[in-house]
């Protein structure tokens, strides 16, 4: 991150805390941006990121739900269309396919179908995946963002770092459309400076984590963490190379990564979810039909097992990608040897 990009008085944040921030923030900047989510008022949300809004901001901003993701979700569709900012919490994005009609077949489409005359600028926030969250199982650990990332008319955003989750988090309150926030629950503790002025990151552009020149790898999410790992591996053999995070999923930064590619020549995509159409493979389809000319070695993929999350640690440890794998991956596949 450049010194521009931090600000002139950054601090240390918890991701946790950067996305608190940017809620508390916009709710004292706009009385129409609104909580709503199952235990986020005194309790704070599942995994405490909303603490102390309540205290704050009352039951006028912040707001428990009950236990129905489809009627929440059509609850913030309904405030959204008039004139409402929603900020719904699901506690888990496993749990956003019981309301994926109100998503993306209601919130994505509504500007649509009433021809402009109403939108629904609702921010989805998605707790995902797995590796800290241990032996949560099948049904706490998935990792989404594909889903929703094929929708037309949904923007989806997938930070990996305090000052992307914070600046990403505010200009998607204030879009007029409805954005799928993905924060990735093995985040909630990691630090990273965040300057203490305003400033919005733009949806819809990566970040080159690390310049290089020998090969890329693109990872969102907690996968960025492994991917610098990596590439740090990589230096000490020799080998350099430049680390993007896509920050965005939908729309995607394709000037960003088709540079990255033109210059490297070598590409490795990372994703946590499993293998089977992932956003990897939107990835490495765009990567062909762009850069094919550009490329001295196949795209390559690094990512989960095609099983269901098992709840045994000594499987679940199996099913995940880590740094070893992108490092094998990046000198075999690449033909670095």
């Amino acid at each position: 991150m450049s010194t521009r990009e931090q600000g002139t008085s950054p601090r240390k944040l918890s991701y946790l805390l950067a996305i608190r921030e940017a809620m508390q923030e916009e709710m004292r900047r706009d009385k129409n941006v609104i909580l709503l989510g199952e235990d986020v008022a005194r309790h704070g949300g599942g995994f405490g990121v909303s603490k102390e809004l309540w205290e704050e901001f009352g039951d006028a901003q912040v707001r428990n739900t009950p236990i129905s993701e489809n009627c929440l979700a059509g609850m913030a569709l309904g405030a959204a269309m008039t004139g409402c900012r929603p900020i719904l919490e699901f506690m888990f994005m496993d749990f956003s396919a019981l309301a994926i009609d109100q998503i993306c077949n209601e919130a994505a489409k509504v500007s649509y179908m009433y021809g402009g005359q109403t939108n629904a600028p609702i921010v989805f926030r998605c707790p995902q995946g797995g590796l800290s969250y241990k032996s949560a199982g099948a049904h706490h650990s998935q990792s989404l963002e594909a889903w929703y990332a094929h929708i037309p008319g949904l923007k989806v955003v997938f930070p990996a770092t305090p000052y992307d989750a914070k600046g990403l988090l505010k200009a998607a309150i204030r879009d007029p459309n409805p954005v799928v926030y993905i924060e990735h629950k093995a985040l909630y503790s990691t630090e990273g400076l965040v300057p203490e002025e305003e400033y919005l990151i733009p949806i819809g552009k990566a970040d080159i984590k690390r310049s290089g020149n020998q090969a890329t790898i693109i990872a969102a999410g907690y996968m960025l963490q492994y991917a610098l790992e990596a590439a740090q591996n990589l230096a000490i053999e020799g080998i350099e190379v430049e680390v993007i995070d896509p920050r965005t999923l939908n729309p995607m930064d394709e000037d960003c990564i088709f540079t990255s590619i033109r210059k490297t020549h070598r590409v490795v995509l990372v994703q946590e979810a499993c293998r089977s159409g992932g956003v990897a493979a939107e990835w490495g389809m765009r990567i062909n039909e762009a850069c094919f000319d550009w490329l001295d070695a196949p795209i390559t993929r690094v990512a989960g097992a095609d099983v269901p999350i098992p709840y045994a640690q000594s499987l679940e440890n199996k099913v995940w990608p880590n740094p070893t794998q992108i490092v094998d991956v990046v000198k075999n596949a690449c033909y670095f040897k």
